[in-house]
């Protein structure tokens, strides 16, 4: 294929990624509101009013619900066509290595954003715990969601470290043996990791980060291990 025609086929691709998007959030929107009702319910008793105060800001919040409901509804015509597009330049050990690594991440980044979902009302309790007599909180839609929404892509992102680790073992600069060796250092760096990143202030909460976080490292110590083999 030419330059000319390259461009052409990632032009028809990216507009049925942004129609499938599209009808993805007319779809969300619909549920937004259910949506939001499961989001407010982690907020701690005595908490559950939201408050919003701009005419437009209910309006907005339904907007960014329906925006990524769309993009999670249309992740698995995103993902085929990004495969399609790239799969003429890869070898073929590559282009069975594509699919599985996708695959493993959207389940990883799905239990990130699960994990998040568990942690909110500890995170939750630990911030609004800082209300005094004449300091009491007034928790408004815009804000609420932008820290929930903000909170679970953290969490979605962060264990996607996995694919990290099998990618760097993939080239070479790590080794199943050097892993397995620092494991005491590990443990260590993910402790104090999930106790950094967690902001609820109780030990539930880094404990159930941490100890997914564990897990996953030893789960890629045996896929690095296997892949080695």
């Amino acid at each position: 294929m030419t330059l000319l025609d390259h461009l052409e086929e990632l032009r028809r691709r990216l507009i049925i990624i942004i129609v499938s998007i599209l009808a993805g959030a007319v779809l969300g929107f619909i549920f937004a509101g259910s949506v939001l009702d499961l989001l407010r319910s982690r907020l701690p008793a005595g908490h559950q009013i939201i408050y919003f105060t701009g005419p437009a800001d209910a309006f907005g919040v339904y907007v960014k619900i329906a925006g990524f409901i769309g993009i999670a509804v249309a992740m698995p015509v995103i993902l085929f066509h990004v495969w399609r597009f790239v799969t003429p330049g890869l070898t073929r050990s590559e282009r069975r290595i594509v699919w599985p690594v996708m695959l493993a991440a959207i389940l990883l980044f799905a239990l990130g954003i699960a994990v998040g979902y568990l942690i909110i009302p500890y995170a939750l309790n630990f911030l609004l715990g800082f209300a005094r007599p004449g300091l009491e909180p007034l928790p408004t839609i815009d804000g609420y969601i932008g820290f929930v929404t903000t909170m679970l892509l953290a969490f979605g992102i962060v264990l996607e470290f996995p694919i990290l680790l099998v990618g760097l073992a993939r080239v070479g600069v790590l080794s199943y043996k050097r892993l397995a060796a620092q494991r005491r250092f590990a443990i260590v760096g993910i402790t104090i990791f999930a106790i950094v990143i967690t902001p609820g202030g109780d030990p539930i909460s880094p404990l159930i980060l941490g100890s997914v976080m564990y897990l996953l490292f030893e789960g890629s110590l045996l896929v690095i291990r296997l892949i080695r083999r």
